[in-house]
């Protein structure tokens, strides 16, 4: 009888692993044709220079922590996290992005398995940007750079 009971408990456990396991979303991919990744430097530079800098995060997010002189222009999603997602299914202003589709833009998230901004610049290369600069590495990689937030 302890035996059988067990085996139930090793089964009910695993189920419930498995369970969670399966929730947890995946990484975004470690690239995204036409556009390039950059790191927190190479963001640095690139608002320096006069780049708008992105954050697709929630407004919260965006009210709570951001990089200094980014603008908050939010991805709502719906959709699956993988690379097919299906765009219909969620909600990005590409009107509040720069109207000029061949000037550099940077794109950034909370990284990891945050999939904000790499579905920003999906749907913003299919509006014909052509500039787009994924910062990968997103808030966690420039705080932990120490760089200027507000």
């Amino acid at each position: 009888m302890l035996k059988r009971l067990s085996l139930k408990w090793v089964a009910a456990l695993a189920l419930g692993l498995s369970a969670s396991i399966g929730s947890f979303a995946a990484e975004t991919p470690a690239s995204l044709a036409g556009t390039k990744i950059v790191s927190a430097e190479e963001v640095k530079k690139l608002l320096d220079g006069g780049v708008p800098v992105i954050d697709t995060r929630v407004a919260a997010e965006y009210a709570e922590k951001t990089i200094k002189g980014a603008k908050s222009v939010p991805y709502k999603e719906k959709s699956a996290k993988e690379p097919g997602f299906d765009a219909s299914q969620d909600q990005f202003d590409l009107s509040k992005l720069p109207p000029d589709k061949a000037a550099p833009l940077v794109l950034f998230c909370n990284a990891g398995e945050c999939w904000k901004s790499y579905k920003a610049a999906v749907v913003a290369q299919k509006a014909g940007y052509t500039k787009i600069h994924w910062f990968r590495g997103g808030m966690p990689e420039w705080a932990g750079k120490g760089l200027p937030t507000q």
